[in-house]
């Protein structure tokens, strides 16, 4: 029988076992981005986030594992459950810390049972729940799961579900007109006129991978990064070393995108490729431009994508406004358990209804697609 152990530091795993236990397709869950979290200042006591990883060892071979932290708050997960922490004090109980198993700050679907086989991913998710009860924790949560390890997961899981808005070339298009000619007129007009409007306001764009951004090039991502984050009241967790740390371990991985006009940088999103899929993450800006956001977040994005032959294109989470740049409703879902019964029964009923209405949502919002019905 694997030995379980929970660590503190992703460095207490080797980085190769850790990384042979995934394919490679997603750069979120690779060993140098969540030990560069770790190592560079981005997990901090007060932000809520303590490593706790869940690994079974056969002595010293890693059978499967799991990036997991101990919460004690929801900062940072994009999977909504502040009215369960309202509903456990109401009761007067604690609802954290719980046990979280995702990637910090990132709303990304990717391998979450990192194993060798779905034995050992099965052994993963029972050390999961006996960890969580030993400890006395409210709860287990498992965020942005693939679809591929639903099956793992037994009825005591709860299933939430939600919605982002993804970009798929599954028709095979060449180029941007290509795709702009599977449009509807009305939307096609639209975009070819907030990039003209653009053009016009002279601003050109340049893509550079980690390995060719300088070390200014990088600081004034950061930079936009954290003035995006401050605008809106929130905090800017991660930091300028490692955003370094990408451009070193992840060298073609890390794509900048770059808003130049007359010689100064006036805007930058800081996306990530792995497999078939390019993925945003932030973005920012010095100079408010009519349409600037739209086409350094997405439409330099589709044309990368195009150029580079990347089927998927996933812009982050939330946002209506994307589905008339092209991007399509998709489904997300995360799984829980929860340790008190009482209340495992009331958020199952919970659940249910709530993935009721996210799938008559993504059935409405699928009604405005802004392609043509041959699509």
């Amino acid at each position: 029988m694997p030995t379980a152990r929970l660590h503190d530091s992703l460095e207490q795993i080797p980085a190769a076992q850790w990384d042979a236990l995934q394919d490679g397709g997603n750069p979120f869950v690779a060993h140098a981005f969540l030990a560069g979290l770790e190592r560079h200042g981005c997990l901090r006591l007060h932000y809520g986030w303590t490593p706790c990883h869940i690994a079974l060892w056969e002595g010293d071979a890693l059978v499967a594992a799991a990036p997991g932290y101990r919460k004690t708050n929801s900062h940072g997960e994009f999977v909504f459950d502040h009215a369960w922490a309202q509903a456990y004090a109401r009761h007067g109980l604690d609802y954290f810390p719980k046990w979280l198993g995702a990637v910090p700050y990132t709303p990304v679907t990717g391998p979450r049972l990192l194993a060798r086989d779905g034995a050992a991913r099965r052994a993963l998710l029972e050390t999961i729940v006996a960890a969580t009860a030993e400890a006395g924790w409210s709860s287990a949560h498992v965020n942005f799961v693939r679809e591929d390890e639903d099956e793992a997961f037994d009825a005591r899981w709860l299933a939430r579900d939600d919605v982002q808005y993804h970009w798929r070339n599954d028709a095979g298009w060449r180029d941007f007109d290509d795709f702009l000619a599977a449009m509807d007129h009305r939307h096609r007009k639209n975009i070819r006129q907030e990039r003209a409007r653009l053009a016009r306001a002279g601003v050109q764009f340049r893509i550079v991978h980690g390995d060719e951004a300088s070390s200014a090039e990088i600081a004034t991502m950061h930079a936009f990064y954290v003035h995006t984050f401050r605008a809106h009241g929130n905090t800017p967790a991660l930091t300028e070393a490692f955003f370094a740390h990408l451009a070193r371990v992840l060298p073609r991985q890390l794509v900048l995108i770059l808003a130049e006009r007359e010689g100064r940088t006036i805007a930058g999103a800081l996306c990530l490729r792995g497999g078939d899929t390019l993925y945003g993450r932030y973005w920012g800006a010095h100079e408010h431009v009519p349409g600037l956001h739209f086409e350094t977040c997405y439409y330099q994005g589709i044309e990368y994508c195009l150029r580079e032959g990347l089927r998927r294109f996933e812009p982050g989470a939330q946002g209506e406004h994307k589905l008339a740049r092209g991007f399509l409703p998709v489904f997300v879902r995360s799984r829980h358990w929860i340790a008190d019964p009482r209340f495992a029964d009331a958020l199952r009923r919970w659940c249910a209804e709530e993935r009721e209405a996210v799938r008559r949502y993504a059935a409405a919002l699928a009604t405005h697609s802004p392609f043509r019905a041959a699509h």
